[in-house]
């Protein structure tokens, strides 16, 4: 029997960009991997303003909190039907 996936995945990227990666590689790898009734959150220095109209026109919903100073997150799904 296969072991349940946990409800939200989540990625800081704070220490990606702080090494210079690429982060929108690490967070696609992520949510293309999403499951039904599976969420992304994802921690940044920043609103990801781009990142959540990309995904938002590829069907992903959205919800973004601040959480500190310079402290984003953001959780990201597809409602499923």
């Amino acid at each position: 029997m296969r072991a349940p996936q946990p409800r939200t995945k989540r990625l800081d990227v704070r220490p990606l960009l702080a090494r210079g990666d690429n982060v929108y590689s690490a967070i696609r790898q992520v949510v293309d991997r999403l499951e039904p009734a599976q969420r992304c959150e994802v921690t940044a220095p920043f609103l990801p303003s781009p990142l959540i109209e990309k995904l938002g026109s590829e069907g992903f919903r959205s919800e973004v909190k601040q959480a500190g100073a310079g402290v984003w997150t953001v959780a990201f799904w597809r409602d499923s039907t």
